[in-house]
C-alpha cells in the first residue's frame, strides 16, 4: 500500500484472498492523482482497474484512520 498524506484510499479488494487487493491515495471522490504515483504503483493501479470483476471487487473510497 502507498503511504500518503491523503485522508482517503481507493481500495480494490480481492475477490478470492481475504485481506488481499490494492489501495491508492485519493480524494474524497475517489480520484487518484496519477502524477504522484511512481511507475510501479501506476502499473498496479491500471492492473487493479482492469481486474475489477475478475480478481478484484469494484473500488471503494475509504477514510484513512489516524494512528
Amino acid at each position: 500500500m502507498i503511504q500518503s498524506r491523503n485522508p482517503f484510499l481507493l481500495r480494490f479488494r480481492s475477490l478470492f484472498e481475504s485481506g488481499g487487493g490494492y489501495a491508492f491515495p485519493c480524494d474524497d471522490a475517489g480520484r487518484v492523482d496519477m502524477d504522484r504515483l511512481n511507475e510501479r504503483d501506476r502499473n498496479d493501479y491500471f492492473y487493479a482497474r482492469a481486474m475489477v470483476g475478475r480478481e478484484l471487487a469494484a473500488p471503494a473510497v475509504e477514510a484513512v484512520l489516524p494512528h
